[in-house]
Parts: C-alpha cells; structure tokens; sequence
C-alpha cells in the first residue's frame, strides 16, 4: 500500500504544478502560492514515504521529483516577492520533471499491456489528478475573490473534462491491448475481470472514470449559469471520485500489472 500511496501523492502532486501554467493570474497571488505549496508538500510527502524496493521507484525518478519539488519551493518563495520572471519557468521546470517521473513510473511498471502504455498511463492519471483538484481548488476562490469572472472556473472545468476524456481513451487502450495477456497466476485479463477479483476493476471504472464524467457534466452545465457554488460543491465530489478511482489504478498496476 505505500507504493500506492507514493504513486498518488506523487501524480496529484505533478498533476497541480501542471495547472499553475493554466490558469489565469486574475486567480491572484494566494491562489498561486497555495497551489504551488499543496503541490510541494504533496511531493515531498511522495518522497519521505517511497518504499524501498519498489518497481515503480528507481533513481532516476526519485531524482527528477527531487528536481520538481526544489522548482515549487523556490515558486512558493519567490511568487510575488522577488523575480516574479520566474514564476512561469519555475512552474514549467517543475511540470517537466514531475512528467518526466510519472513516465519513468510506469516504464518501471511491470504492465501487461506495455511499458509505454502505463507511461502514458501515468502521464493523463497525472493530468486528471491535477484537472480536478485545481478546478475545485478555483471554484472555492470565488468565495475569496467574488468579483472573478466565472470564465475561468469555466476553462478550468473544461480543461478537467478534457484530462477525463484522454484518460477514458488510454485506460481503454491499455484495456484493448491486455485483454489476451495472462496475469500472474494463469489468468487472462478478460477472465480476471469477469471473476469476483475483478471488483477492484470495476469500481475503479464506475467511481474513476463513470461518476467523473457525470459530474463534470453537471459541473459544466452549473458553471454556464454562473453558479458557482453549487459548481464548486458538485466539484468536492468529483475530486473525491477522482481520487478513489486514481488510488484504484495505482493498486491494479502494482497487484495485477493492469495499467487502468
């Protein structure tokens, strides 16, 4: 469970420093550095607790978390105090390491479908992680700053939607290409799914993948009449089911080798 656990907090973790170059800087100063702070504790949360021995953790990927986490320290200290020039590329150092540990996470995988399909598995669970929780984070802001344009919260909805969408298509992927492939202990992947073990699959795709797209849609629909509380009250749930969905995946790749 701690591999799951250093998967998730590392994903999130990325998936936020990827939103930072995203969102419009009418959000304000505190919007950002709260977003960059998040993002920097869950990072460092990733790397206190990586368990020795795991597939996933190698050098290589332990170094370049290091290297995002150190830019979204250095953006939390920096923001709106001193080379504010750098906000954008600190932001952008940081996204590019963390992508860069979440595809050496899933080619270190051991995945029936491929290295590189849970590389790019780990890349969009990456970018819907991020999606939602800066969405939500966004919609809680209006209680902050008021007279913000919904226009943001719309984009960073539609962003959400879209990071779902791309997730959708690579767990089908993964899905499509394993199906035929045998699993520890003999079974193919169709046969898994099919047997009572395959509860954890199917959760993962009804919480994971089906209530998010519900969700996004009424968040979609509730943001179009300016609403944004009952938006952002919709968005608390999302990002819950999101997570559940993510922290599924995580333990299907590690148990199973299904990088969903």
């Amino acid at each position: 469970m701690s591999a799951v656990a250093y998967l998730f907090l590392a994903h999130l973790g990325v998936g936020i420093a990827f939103t930072l170059l995203l969102v419009s800087k009418e959000a304000g100063l505190k919007f950002f550095r709260f977003n960059a702070g998040t993002a920097a504790l869950l990072l460092a949360g990733a790397l206190a607790l990586r368990p020795v021995g795991s597939a996933v953790v190698t050098s290589a990927s332990t170094a370049t978390l290091g290297v995002a986490l150190a830019a979204l320290t250095a953006y939390w200290v920096t923001a709106g105090r001193v080379f504010t020039r750098l906000r954008r590329p600190l932001a952008m150092l940081a996204t590019l390491a963390g992508a860069a540990a979440a595809a050496l996470h899933g080619l270190s995988a051991v995945s029936v479908a491929g290295s590189g399909v849970a590389a790019l598995s780990a890349l969009s669970s990456v970018a819907l992680l991020g999606g939602a929780c800066t969405a939500m984070v966004l919609g809680h802001w209006y209680l902050v700053i008021p007279s913000m344009e919904v226009r943001h919260l719309q984009r960073a909805v539609a962003v959400h939607m879209a990071t779902l969408v791309v997730r959708i298509v690579v767990v089908g992927l993964a899905l499509l290409l394993a199906l035929p492939e045998l699993l520890p202990g003999g079974r193919t992947v169709g046969g898994y799914i099919r047997s009572i073990d395959g509860v954890f699959f199917w959760q993962r795709v009804l919480f994971g993948l089906a209530a998010p797209a519900v969700l996004g849609y009424l968040t979609w629909e509730t943001a179009k009449i300016r609403s944004t509380q009952s938006a952002t009250g919709i968005l608390y749930v999302d990002f819950f089911t999101v997570i559940v969905g993510e922290v599924l995946a995580g333990y299907l790749l590690l148990s199973t080798g299904l990088a969903v």
